[in-house]
């Protein structure tokens, strides 16, 4: 550091939730610096009220009456003498309007100014800047005329396929690609309509598509001296939706010519609209002759920021706070190196096996890989926690530094397989299958590489395994012995939401009947024969057949200070996690993540006959209902849009399975529907 440093802030707030405001308070401690947290009713249990010094209830869940009510966070900001306002990044980050009212209440604003974010937050107004500013760019139309005969006319011109991008958008939000003219009027008008509703503007965009693309971002830094610096590239190709999955840093295969001219393009970005504080240049870059072309700047910290900061041994939030207090940029170029290569997974509440939807709910069990200082799990949720239908659903980011790629992305899959989440649908075991796949692991990375690669890594689940049966069968048994010992009610037990009715005889064989719901409820009995309290023999079986899939003999188990069940069985000794919840079972082991249930006994069966049976259509996730295009006695063919339903800020599309007649429609706009729950049913035509 250098000599005539200004103080930093004795008090920030932090106008954002979730793990980005965990992940600025961490820094903020450290330095000394007292924190300010705002949150909405759905978040008053949530971990970065409970990490703040400070914290304020600003409003309802929705995000329009909380973390984007500018006057209830500047409020909250006088009421505590709060010095700086960080908005991390998402709600208020890129918000023009926010910065300078935050400016204009004599606070700083650890950001850019409001102009750089209204130059550079303006897809069509950066262009303009960037190729006067010697960057390229995408051949398309970037104007002001939205009429849509006149986009379609630009479409023809630049060449089929095109990208319909939000003017003001980011995030994968209002972004269509479109194959053909026949499509082009519809996907307008859902691009325009996902605009209006995450940025309050339906203005777009229309650029070449480019076929073989990637995602190629540079961290560039500013100060108030006028100095500015890149720190390194990213590659952040592997997306579905639009949006980033894996980033790694640096990019794969890039050439130090390369990657200077990256960096150099990136930097002159910056510098071309006067920009201060963090901001990351994105470029797309064509894989076939690695030519770059500007795509936009995001002008705030990035959620990926831990990548670069990985392979630079960098702080940034505290770079972002010595910046806005008026300091010299910690390090100048010829001082940044990059130290290795490093991958981080942004783990989802999501089902990649159902379209990527987005899922909410507890997280009842949640084991993370050990922390160190080259690896990170940056998250603003722990076990108990819920995951909300109101905001986005990442979980956390596993970040994993290694010397090598290579090395690196040892260590990255290791960690994947450690990280251990029970309660909703996770990307967990996708992204480790993204890990795995030779592709990958050669660095041959893509924006389509999920599309290309779909059926690697979407591939069914396998079978269980005996092995993995005979482990979870026994555990119950054990915890059945336990049972005497523990406190049933206490939460903390895992086997206290066990549903079913299971007592093990010390001398007798008993059944335990596991049901695979990812192979058509097919099922496996598995025998235990209990010689005394530390032994068991243990057979496994299809129930249909009665086959015998496997047998062992004297079974040992005991549980280890970490909780995980040792084994010995089949001459080897293992470990797994074994988790319980009400009559589901999940089991982590060698043979990865197996989810089974214990089998409905036989009464409970009987109840449930005489079900209704008319069809309907039912949500794939919590949501709201954002239109209803049908109505009751509609006939309707095959395909038809029934209902757009909005979940995580994002639409989707609901459409007729069937042609035929709409009986009722259940629900109206406006309406919060949980998961599987009918939205229409069809007549009965016959």
């Amino acid at each position: 550091m250098y000599i005539g440093r200004n103080p930093l802030f004795e008090k920030i707030l932090i106008a954002n939730r979730g793990e980005i405001a965990c992940r600025v308070m961490r820094t903020a401690k450290d330095l000394g610096i007292k924190t300010v947290a705002v949150y909405s009713e759905a978040d008053a249990n949530a971990q970065h009220v409970k990490m703040a010094d400070e914290a304020f209830l600003i409003g309802p869940p929705p995000s329009a009456e909380s973390y984007l009510s500018i006057d209830k966070i500047l409020n909250v900001a006088r009421m505590t003498g709060a010095q700086a306002i960080h908005p991390g990044y998402g709600f208020l980050s890129e918000n023009a309007d926010f910065a300078d009212r935050v400016k204009s209440e004599r606070l700083e604003f650890i950001g850019p100014s409001g102009d750089a974010m209204r130059s550079m937050g303006s897809k069509s107004e950066s262009k303009f800047i960037m190729e006067n500013a010697g960057v390229p760019v995408v051949p398309g139309y970037h104007g002001e005329n939205q009429d849509v005969k006149f986009l379609k006319e630009q479409a023809e011109k630049i060449g089929y396929p095109v990208l319909i991008k939000a003017v003001k958008g980011g995030g994968g939000k209002g972004m269509r690609i479109v194959r053909s003219a026949g499509e082009f009027e519809e996907m307008l008008e859902s691009s325009k309509r996902e605009s209006i509703k995450s940025f309050g503007d339906d203005k777009v965009l229309v650029e070449k598509y480019l076929e073989r693309p990637r995602h190629v971002e540079v961290q560039v830094f500013a100060d108030k001296l006028d100095n500015c610096v890149h720190l390194f590239e990213r590659d952040c190709s592997v997306q579905r939706r639009h949006q980033k999955v894996i980033e790694e840093a640096p990019g794969p295969g890039l050439t130090e010519e390369i990657r200077a001219q990256l960096g150099a393009k990136a930097v002159a970005a910056a510098r071309a609209v006067g920009y201060e504080n963090a901001g990351t240049v994105e470029f797309i870059m064509d894989n076939v002759d690695k030519q770059f072309y500007f795509m936009e700047m995001n002008t705030r910290l990035q959620v990926e920021h831990p990548v670069t900061e990985m392979v630079t041994d960098t702080d940034l939030v505290h770079w972002q706070l010595e910046v806005a207090a008026g300091n010299r940029l910690p390090l100048l170029q010829d001082e940044l190196k990059l130290r290795g290569h490093a991958f981080e997974a942004r783990i989802y509440a999501e089902n990649p096996s159902n379209h990527f939807l987005p899922d909410t709910g507890n997280l009842f069990s949640v084991r993370t890989p050990q922390t160190s200082k080259d690896l990170r799990v940056e998250t603003g949720f722990i076990q108990g926690d819920q995951i909300s239908v109101h905001y986005d659903p990442m979980i956390s980011k596993l970040v994993v530094r290694g010397e090598d790629r290579n090395d690196a992305l040892r260590r990255f899959r290791r960690a994947l397989e450690q990280y251990q989440v029970v309660g909703l649908e996770t990307n967990i075991g996708f992204v480790k299958r993204v890990a795995e796949h030779p592709e990958f692991i050669k660095g041959e990375v893509e924006t389509g590489f999920i599309q290309d690669f779909e059926k690697d890594l979407l591939k069914p689940s396998p079978a269980p395994s005996p092995d993995t049966l005979a482990t979870a069968a026994n555990a119950i048994r054990l915890s059945e012995i336990a049972n005497t010992q523990v406190n049933a009610k206490d939460p903390y037990n895992p086997w206290a939401t066990l549903h079913q009715s299971f007592r093990i005889n010390m001398k007798d064989t008993r059944t335990v009947t596991f049901v695979d719901p990812k192979d058509g409820d097919k099922r496996y009995n598995v025998e235990l024969t209990t010689k005394d309290h530390d032994l068991v023999d243990i057979k496994v079986l299809e129930q249909e057949s009665g086959a015998v899939l496997k047998e062992y003999k004297d079974v040992q188990g005991h549980y280890n200070e970490q909780g995980e069940l040792v084994s010995s069985i089949d001459s080897k000794q293992i470990k797994s996690n074994i988790v319980v919840a009400g009559d589901e079972v999940t089991v982590f082991d060698e043979f990865g993540r197996t989810e089974v249930n214990l089998a409905t006994p036989p009464y409970v069966v009987a109840s449930a006959q005489g079900a209704d049976s008319t069809g309907s259509v039912k949500t794939p996730m919590p949501c709201k209902i954002s239109q209803v295009l049908v109505t009751p006695g509609q006939k309707i063919e095959k395909g038809t849009t029934l209902i757009v339903l909005e979940a995580m800020k994002m639409e989707h599309v609901i459409k007729a399975p069937m042609t035929g007649t709409i009986g009722e429609v259940l629900y109206n706009v406006g309406d919060l529907v949980d998961e599987n729950k009918s939205l229409v049913t069809f007549a009965d035509d016959a």
